[in-house]
């Protein structure tokens, strides 16, 4: 299982120094492999310089998240100045020399800033016509990369451009192009009250799913909290769909130590993945699978006795 997790977790123990912080990440028992964020975690050291570091180290680079700071505030790939439109598209031009250099597979296209905040704001269908054809031209320039829109319902505008799974698979659909698909977050499908298993077949089903970033949290927020601590019964269910999806990319730890200390926060969630990971295994995947089959809300709660037995022998099932 490769296993990838957020840098910018261990970046304030060093001095926000990328190499160091690489270097911490390798310690972690279980962690494979990181996504990094460009152009931020390129402004210290050259992309030759970070790719020695992750030799050095063993990690293997999954792919580079593209962020928009404050000159795309009003928009990034949509935004209505063209001209900083296009400077957002040579950004991510630019991501993708890095990544090819970097020998990761994917780009992330996370667009906070494309949204509105107030009624009559945005020229809708204008919009998705340019997100449309600007996605499309990232992806005719990277054939030999995965294009990956991570969809997010709100925050850091009222309300994103491109919020949901459906919204993003539709999207993916009118690029058509085979190398855009979507990241799916779990935070951002509880934000969007889906029920992020579901969500996750949806692009499963249409070998659309080139990311995962897994976490948790109580469904207002972008909580950024370790994975399984809230909603432990629905992360079983997304992680036995995305099994069952054979699914041999970086599973991608997008949460926020604010108050913990990082290295630890991170085995935690190495520990969970492991363990929940264990767990599908001793209940069997065809045994889940039966029970899915009848759709019973009964034979659903038997399961969770399964997995509660599988982890504690006292505990039986009837």
């Amino acid at each position: 299982m490769k296993l990838a997790t957020r840098i910018n977790s261990v970046l304030p123990t060093v001095n926000n120094d990328i190499l160091q912080a690489i270097d911490l990440v390798s310690k972690v028992d279980g962690i494979t492999s990181v996504d990094l964020n460009f152009p931020e975690h390129f402004e210290q050291y050259t992309v030759t310089e970070v790719s020695r570091k992750l030799q050095d180290t063993g990690l293997e680079v999954n792919g580079l998240a593209l962020r928009f700071r404050k000159h795309f505030i009003n928009g990034e790939l949509g935004n209505s100045n063209i001209e900083i439109a296009e400077d957002a598209l040579k950004l991510c031009y630019q991501a993708v020399d890095a990544c090819r250099d970097l020998n990761g597979k994917v780009i992330t296209l996370w667009l906070g800033f494309d949204g509105f905040d107030y009624p009559f704001q945005m020229d809708y269908p204008k919009v998705w016509s340019q997100v449309k054809e600007y996605i499309r031209k990232v992806a005719d320039y990277a054939p030999d990369l995965q294009i990956s829109i991570e969809y997010k319902p709100y925050q850091e505008r009222s309300y994103a451009f491109i919020d949901s799974i459906g919204l993003t698979m539709l999207m993916v659909n009118e690029i058509d192009r085979e190398n855009v698909g979507v990241t799916v977050d779990y935070c951002h499908m509880l934000m969007k009250r889906e029920n992020p298993a579901y969500g996750l077949s949806i692009a499963t089903e249409r070998n659309k799913l080139f990311g995962v970033h897994i976490n948790d949290g109580y469904g207002q927020h972008d909580d950024g909290l370790m994975v399984g601590t809230v909603s432990f019964m629905q992360t079983l269910e997304f992680m036995y769909y995305l099994k069952k999806a054979n699914y041999d990319s970086a599973i991608y730890f997008d949460t926020f130590p604010v108050r913990e200390e990082p290295l630890a926060e991170i085995q935690q969630n190495v520990q969970m993945i492991q363990e929940i990971n264990r767990l599908i295994d001793s209940v069997g995947m065809s045994y889940i699978e039966n029970v899915i089959s009848k759709n019973s809300a009964i034979e659903a709660r038997q399961l969770f006795f399964q997995f509660l037995q599988s982890t504690n022998p006292t505990v039986t099932a009837k």
